[in-house]
């Protein structure tokens, strides 16, 4: 990456985790991963120094999560536990609540799950119907979350709710700390054919009663501080699928440099070099954008990170389902085998399209904030 795009600070970080990445690889122990990245700061790089984190920002952090991503061993909680609920506590937090969970999420010591999506209302934020009502000094929440990430992994989950307000009767989102032994706070593993460490679950909360301090921010601020761990949570989807496509890409030129018919290397074919030359380009591509975003995420302008990570993430994961699909195919039947570790990034490169929010909805979103275009919903 040109120096022009990297900071010397961060082209050395990126060269520290690809060293971690390496030594750990595709047969990793994702704990001993997980604990070596946060005792070495990794894991909270972007969170404030003061709490224990680096100080720095999303552009470090999706080094660290694309490094590992392309040796073979990405941190999936990485976008939940730092990325966004780190970023929502350390922007809005109270001072008890960074000093309680920064410095956890910073050294991997502790992990925070993200609950947002329900069965009814999927892309749609604006139709969360899990609701949290005053009750004296306390809160009481009560709702449905489906597809939610790492839960049997996490101390505690943040979770999206909405409190109505006083005056007009509305609506509006609000985020609390939800700890996983909350009495009425339920979770049934949901089966997935996707094989990953991170299971998904289906979230219930009965009655849920929590102290007033589990509310984290204003209550009136509303979609400002879910769009701030939104925006990060796409920046870092971005990583996620780029450090995949890599790996896949790495497989495939390492497999037709050495792979001979004919007496010449398969790679010496243009019907097998130019599609991963083309996969390879459409990565790097995909990077610079991620970068933008996470450089306009970094610098406080919230407006344009969001299009820029709906942008960044949108153009990694198209490239991370062409790059891993075109390094099964040069494989051919080794593509399939547990040997290169290729055929289990199918079903990966295809989660990186559809979550945290589907392609869809993102061209929804660019043709009407970017382009001006009518709603058709």
């Amino acid at each position: 990456m040109s120096a022009v795009i990297e900071t010397e600070e961060q082209s050395a970080l990126r060269a520290a985790v690809a060293a971690l990445g390496r030594r750990h690889g595709v047969a990793h122990d994702r704990d001993a991963l997980w604990a070596e990245a946060g005792k070495l700061g990794y894991l909270g790089v972007n969170l404030p120094e003061e709490y224990g984190g680096g100080g720095s920002g999303m552009a470090e952090l999706s080094i660290v999560l694309e490094e590992l991503g392309a040796a073979g061993c990405p941190l999936l909680m990485m976008v939940v536990s730092p990325a966004i609920c780190g970023t929502v506590i350390a922007r809005f937090g109270t001072e008890e609540q960074r000093a309680r969970w920064l410095p956890g999420l910073a050294d991997g010591s502790r992990t925070m799950a993200f609950g947002i999506t329900e069965p009814d209302a999927g892309s749609n934020s604006h139709r969360i119907t899990t609701t949290a009502r005053r009750d004296g000094g306390d809160w009481v929440l009560t709702g449905r979350k489906v597809f939610i990430s790492g839960v049997d992994l996490a101390d505690a989950t943040l979770i999206v709710g909405r409190t109505e307000d006083a005056r007009t009767g509305r609506l509006k989102p609000c985020l609390f700390v939800v700890p996983r032994d909350a009495e009425g706070f339920g979770r049934r593993a949901i089966p997935m054919e996707l094989d990953a460490h991170e299971k998904q679950f289906e979230l219930t909360l009965d009655e849920v009663r929590l102290p007033a301090d589990a509310l984290v921010g204003d209550e009136d601020a509303g979609l400002l501080q879910l769009f701030a761990g939104l925006n990060p949570e796409r920046i870092m989807t971005a990583a996620f699928a780029l450090g995949m496509g890599r790996y896949a890409i790495g497989r495939a030129v390492g497999y037709a440099k050495e792979r001979q018919v004919w007496k010449a290397p398969i790679g010496s074919h243009q019907a097998i070099a130019h599609p991963l030359a083309q996969a390879h380009i459409e990565l790097e591509l995909a990077a610079l954008m991620m970068r933008k975003a996470a450089h306009l995420y970094d610098t406080g302008d919230d407006l344009g990170a969001g299009e820029a990570a709906n942008m960044a993430k949108y153009a990694a994961a198209e490239a991370c389902v062409r790059a891993v699909d075109q390094a099964v195919h040069t494989l051919g039947g080794n593509g399939l085998t547990c040997e290169f570790g290729l055929a289990r990034l199918i079903t990966a490169a295809r989660v990186a399209r559809i979550a945290p929010v589907s392609r869809e909805m993102i061209l929804n979103f660019v043709s009407h904030q970017s382009l001006g275009l009518p709603k058709s919903y």
